[in-house]
């Protein structure tokens, strides 16, 4: 049995404006015991003083695509699994280095990766996954041009991002399939995207009745549906058809953040994938037609945030980055710091994530019963967002599970 005290500790969780006072934890192999300010070492556990440093549970990152280990994801898709496979095993390690013990996996993740994590093959984040994602024909996960009338070869392939399927039987079947093999929740290309060759942004994915389709097996499962959005047209018909995760929002007005936040949906935001595409993607070989679909959703990002905040939509913290654009990741912070403020951005990351995941009181917590998912910052990221970014270069101790990652 591994036994941990945590003496001395400053709680910083995006639940208060500022750090909690002092506290001591107990940590028993993978679970945080106690929480309280009376709090005593036990016999024989290692003490860990963090006086001066700021205690937050480990971050939760609710968009990510642990897959997408190339810029460009038609190349993903050609890649040996074997390949695929290694490269998102380092991709992982250095998430779980930023201070990431928890990822949402929204497309190209397989149930195989998720028991190599369980099983403790390599040193990973936790992983929820929504196994490939649904696209219609011609849709975000199609990656054939315009000129190419053969079916799709690549949708079983572990770096493709998602399948392709059109009308009632077949979504039906896709997301029967997708929760048969292991997915925790469906994700759907609802509106055109900027990887894919033949989709403009203003593209709306899926018929209605397609939408409310894999609405109800998702709901069947007792899960939910999460869609890839960028208009206000697209998200407003999502929400209507029972969608409840909304991916990315950049064109979102008000009046549908408002109907979004009373139909009890939730937004996840990932901004710095279209500032870091716009900056390095043509470089990565991503191609000057997609790196112009960019500009399209980037610039409307920032006021999304504000639109979303006025309205009272929740925001989970996400990414979406690709290749080599990854290292990025924790920048998602500061940028949201620019509008938001800092409590609300923290917890993004934590108990808002937490609950999109479906793992509340679990996970995004430093709580009695909760994993021992946990990161030391040395300083307060309430005052300075930016001690959460530098490849985890401020923080000094990164536990997962109770197992010591990292510790300065």
């Amino acid at each position: 049995m591994s036994i941990y005290f945590l003496a001395n500790a400053r709680i910083v969780d995006g639940t208060s404006a500022e750090p909690g006072a002092p506290v001591g934890v107990v940590i028993e192999n993978d679970v945080i015991r106690d929480v309280s300010a009376t709090a005593k070492a036990p016999e024989g556990a290692t003490v860990i003083d963090l006086t001066g440093k700021f205690l937050m549970p480990g971050l939760i990152d609710a968009h990510v695509h642990i897959n997408a280990i190339d810029a460009s994801l038609a190349r993903c898709a050609q890649l040996p699994n074997s390949l695929v496979m290694a490269r998102s095993m380092k991709l992982l390690g250095e998430m779980l280095g930023r201070g990431f013990t928890t990822v949402r996996d929204v497309g190209g993740a397989e149930h195989g990766q998720v028991l190599a994590v369980e099983e403790g093959l390599f040193d990973s984040p936790r992983l929820v996954i929504a196994g490939k994602a649904l696209s219609q024909s011609g849709g975000h996960c199609d990656f054939r041009g315009p000129f190419d009338s053969n079916p799709p070869t690549t949708s079983t392939k572990l770096g493709a991002l998602g399948r392709l399927c059109d009308g009632v039987p077949e979504v039906r079947k896709a997301a029967r399939e997708e929760i048969k093999n292991g997915a925790r929740f469906i994700k759907i290309m609802a509106n055109g995207g900027v990887a894919s060759p033949t989709d403009p942004i203003h593209f709306l994915g899926f018929s209605r009745e397609e939408i409310t389709a894999i609405v109800e097996e998702a709901r069947n499962a007792g899960t939910y549906v999460s869609a890839h959005l960028y208009t206000d047209e697209g998200i407003r018909r999502a929400v209507e058809c029972g969608v409840h995760s909304l991916e990315h929002c950049n064109l979102i007005t008000e009046e549908t953040a408002r109907f979004a936040a009373e139909q009890g949906a939730v937004a996840v935001p990932t901004l710095v994938t279209y500032d870091k595409l716009s900056s390095e993607g043509e470089a990565l070989g991503i191609g000057a037609e997609a790196v112009g679909k960019v500009d399209d959703v980037r610039l409307a990002g920032m006021e999304s945030l504000s639109r979303m905040h006025k309205a009272g939509l929740p925001m989970a913290y996400g990414s979406d980055l690709l290749g080599a654009m990854h290292r990025h990741q924790s920048e998602e912070f500061v940028i949201r710091g620019r509008v938001l403020p800092a409590q609300l951005v923290i917890a993004s990351a934590t108990h808002i994530a937490a609950k999109l995941c479906r793992m509340e009181g679990k996970i995004g917590t430093v709580a009695p019963g909760a994993f021992a998912d946990l990161i030391v910052v040395d300083g307060n990221p309430l005052e300075d967002l930016s001690l959460l970014t530098f490849q985890g270069r401020h923080l000094s101790l990164i536990m997962k599970g109770g197992k010591v990652i990292k510790r300065a």
